[in-house]
């Protein structure tokens, strides 16, 4: 890195390590965000019944457009609506969270990804749900939905106005900064791993050209984002599932010693990284950081849904962290461990290894296959940044309006070629502790309006599963 990038990129660190203190006290060793993340996420799930499994079934139905009326309100279709939060979460976060949370913590971690998972399948159907409740829809039909309008408007009927209000400022303060960081500098970071290593592009000019095809699509808006990402995102999962199946059938061998080491070592006193209570937490962080269940972003695009049943749309985006995390993720984790034998950056406790680490691991067993997933990674990355982009935008709108939208996506599109040049620590930190803090107003302000959100779904269930309900197809 050249002496002007270094600087830049030590400026940054700088400034996070001191947000980092701030933002990421503990208790008892655990950082306080991730005690929040997990204690919400357990709640959801016992308070609806374990909705995360008795309406997966109902779930499949709803995305293959068994319900879709286009009359309803909204801008986008059910698949759309996944599709465009898939493609914020089915991202780096599937190659190279997994390949961080693997060096950092080793094979444990990735059982506490899994479990982390499965519970933020619950969170994601309440936040969802709640943004269905509460969007906002403008004369011009265009939805306006997340954490920031149910938090002010469900707090509202509770009487609650100023918390409510309190609490949707500070979280379209950490989405935007969400937004600028994992949504957008991580995944600037590490496609230019791979395609810099193929390449040899300097990486303020990879910078500049992944900001100019950013701002291509972004300007049109949640329409353009769904058509974009529903054309890109079942591709690159087919594609990469494809890929990771073939190395762990060809050695099914070594599955089950896996298996074993994933799960042995999550509960290992002696696990690398501070022990047993440093691998849980890396493996929540990371979890989170793919899924983003409990942070309450995918909300902002399954609020602007076609559908005039709020509950179907949480229903629908639970299957979220089950895609990205237990299945994705899971492969990912697979195919590193598989061949960590033959791979030489495989090093547990020797620092952070990303997409580099997981290309390793392909190419080991598929020598050609690092290209194509460098062209993988890329898409992964770029769909990515545009959802994330609609993610701030929102935020943004809610706290300066839409006349200032143009500084909002000049500084996006300035955090793309900020995010090519810094190091991954950085990156990695700062996207941490934006996205991870979204996680403090959404659940603690979702917990007041789970009475009525309960309400929501009893009276849903009872009609599904009495068949009054009108299907399309």
């Amino acid at each position: 890195m050249s002496g002007s990038l270094g600087k830049i990129d030590n400026a940054f660190g700088f400034l996070v390590e001191h947000l980092a203190g701030v933002l990421f006290f503990k208790i008892y060793g655990f950082p306080f965000i991730v005690l929040i993340l997990l204690f919400g996420a357990i709640i959801f799930t016992f308070y609806f019944k374990f909705i995360n499994i008795r309406g997966f079934a109902h779930a499949i139905d709803i995305i293959k457009g068994k319900y879709d009326n286009p009359e309803d309100d909204g801008q986008i279709s059910h698949f759309q609506a996944l599709t465009s939060a898939l493609s914020a979460t089915i991202g780096l976060g599937n190659i190279a969270g997994v390949a961080v949370a693997v060096s950092l913590g080793g094979p444990g971690a990735v059982f506490w990804m899994i479990l982390i998972a499965f519970f933020s399948m619950s969170a994601k159907f309440v936040s969802c749900t709640l943004g269905q409740l509460y969007r906002q829809v403008n004369p011009d039909g265009s939805i306006d939905g997340g954490p920031m309008y149910y938090l002010e408007k469900g707090l509202n009927e509770l009487n609650l106005k100023t918390f409510g209000k309190a609490l949707g400022i500070l979280y379209a303060i950490f989405i935007i900064g969400g937004a600028f960081g994992g949504g957008n500098m991580f995944q600037a970071n590490q496609s230019y791993v791979l395609v810099g290593s193929l390449t040899g592009i300097n990486p303020l000019i990879y910078g500049i050209i992944l900001a100019i095809l950013v701002g291509i699509v972004i300007v049109g808006g949640i329409e353009r984002i769904g058509q974009t990402t529903e054309k890109i995102v079942p591709a690159m999962v087919v594609l990469y599932v494809g890929a990771s199946l073939f190395v762990i059938l060809t050695n099914l061998d070594k599955l089950g010693g896996v298996l074993t080491s994933i799960i042995s070592e999550a509960f290992s006193p002696n696990a690398v990284y501070g022990g047993l209570i440093g691998v849980l937490v890396t493996g929540i962080k990371r979890a989170v950081f793919s899924n983003e269940g409990g942070v309450g972003s995918a909300s902002i695009a399954h609020s602007a849904a076609k559908t005039d049943e709020p509950v179907r749309e949480g229903i629908v985006a639970m299957v979220g962290p089950f895609i990205d995390t237990i299945v994705v993720c899971f492969m990912t984790a697979s195919v590193i461990l598989i061949t960590k034998d033959a791979n030489p950056l495989y090093q547990v406790g020797g620092g952070i290894n990303g997409a580099e680490l997981t290309s390793a691991a392909f190419g080991s067993v598929i020598s050609w296959f690092p290209i194509i997933l460098s062209a993988v990674v890329f898409l992964f990355s770029y769909s990515t940044m545009i959802s994330w982009y609609y993610y701030g935008n929102k935020g943004w709108k809610y706290l300066f309006g839409e006349t200032t939208i143009p500084v909002y996506q000049a500084l996006y599109l300035g955090c793309t070629v900020l995010g090519a040049i810094a190091s991954l620590g950085n990156v990695m930190d700062f996207s941490d502790m934006m996205i991870l803090s979204c996680a403090f107003p959404n659940i603690i302000g979702a917990m007041f309006m789970l009475p009525k959100l309960k309400l929501a779904l009893d009276d849903y269930w009872s009609r599904y599963t009495a068949g009054t309900f009108k299907t399309y197809k």
